[in-house]
């Protein structure tokens, strides 16, 4: 009895090689779309991260601006009884009184802003720094929470007010500014840590890659920048502006189109809200993806398409609305 081992033919080996290719690009193709998929979605999850964080630091620095602990009204050189000297480069923006402490001439503003036009707009960036059409905003203020109380006769530990920064130490009548260490005598007053803040976004080299990044400017010593967050793209604020005096917005306005009148009246008080308009970009591009998108920064339309194409990058614009709480406060509780 004969036995036959019989393999497969040619057109079956064909068939079954067709079958096969069939089912791995289907894999393939599974395999490619989940992988896109992620890489969007890990993309559209930094730009929301970092996005919001940015608008958070922004909102929560708004709200207090303006806010002088127990003393009434806006700062004034009336009021003070002394006022140091900024060490290093102080940040000065328009207007006749825009440096970090208030001076006999002119409103304090402790609120301001501008659109870049230079790279050193304030005199205290490195050089070439800001980036061209992105906003820049100072905002002066105490911290809210007191850091130790002078009682008559008693001398303030000088480690409650430890050197590398300044305070306003002050009651409801007058206040002094004053570098950390020894507390100016003032009866019944409250310490706190004075605070200026500006915001503006730079464009920095890492690896490879240009990167933009939003900046705070923080006063110490001195005032020192540091970056606070990668892929800000571009930042711009519209000032909410009270023009006849009855407590309400009547137009929010551009820092281009913000006049002396609208800074200084009643002292910073016409001003009562801020929009925010936060441009996230993404750190690294995608060659697979073409953004011809237009991105509205309030009177500001912005795009990214040249010669008929768009880059490479993703964005997310985030935009919000933030009252100034201190704008027409005169004492606080």
């Amino acid at each position: 009895m004969n036995n036959y081992q019989k393999g497969f033919s040619l057109l079956e080996l064909f068939i079954s090689l067709a079958i096969g290719l069939v089912l791995f690009a289907g894999v393939m193709s599974i395999f490619v779309g989940m992988k896109t998929t992620t890489s969007e979605t890990n993309s559209l999850g930094a730009l929301q991260e970092n996005g919001r964080f940015a608008v958070s630091v922004l909102t929560d620095d708004l709200l207090r601006e303006g806010f002088w602990g127990d003393m009434p009204e806006q700062l004034t050189v009336n009021s003070l009884l002394a006022v140091p000297n900024v060490g290093g480069t102080d940040c000065v923006g328009e207007g006749l009184n825009n440096g970090t402490f208030p001076q006999a001439v002119g409103y304090f503003r402790s609120i301001w802003g501008t659109t870049a036009v230079t790279n050193n707009p304030l005199g205290c960036f490195a050089a070439s720094d800001a980036k061209i059409g992105s906003d820049i905003l100072q905002i002066k203020r105490v911290l809210s929470t007191p850091l130790t109380q002078v009682v008559a006769g008693v001398t303030v530990p000088a480690a409650n007010v430890p050197i590398g920064n300044f305070y306003l130490v002050a009651n409801t009548t007058t206040g002094s500014i004053f570098a950390g260490g020894i507390v100016p005598s003032i009866n019944n007053a409250q310490v706190w840590q004075y605070q200026h803040h500006v915001y503006y976004v730079r464009e920095e080299a890492q690896g490879a890659n240009v990167v933009p990044v939003l900046v705070q400017g923080q006063l110490s010593n001195s005032m020192f920048f540091r970056p606070l967050i990668d892929g800000i793209e571009m930042i711009r604020f519209m000032y909410g502006v009270d023009a006849d005096n009855d407590g309400a917005v009547d137009a929010f306005i551009s820092a281009a189109n913000m006049t002396t009148a609208f800074w200084d009246k009643n002292n910073d008080a016409n001003i009562l809200a801020v929009k925010i308009y936060v441009l996230a970009r993404d750190i690294l591009p995608d060659n697979d993806y073409q953004n011809m998108n237009t991105y509205q920064l309030g009177d500001l339309a912005v795009n990214f398409i040249t010669d008929g194409a768009g880059d490479n990058y993703r964005r997310l614009l985030f935009t919000s609305t933030v009252t100034l709480y201190n704008a027409r406060v005169d004492t606080w509780p």
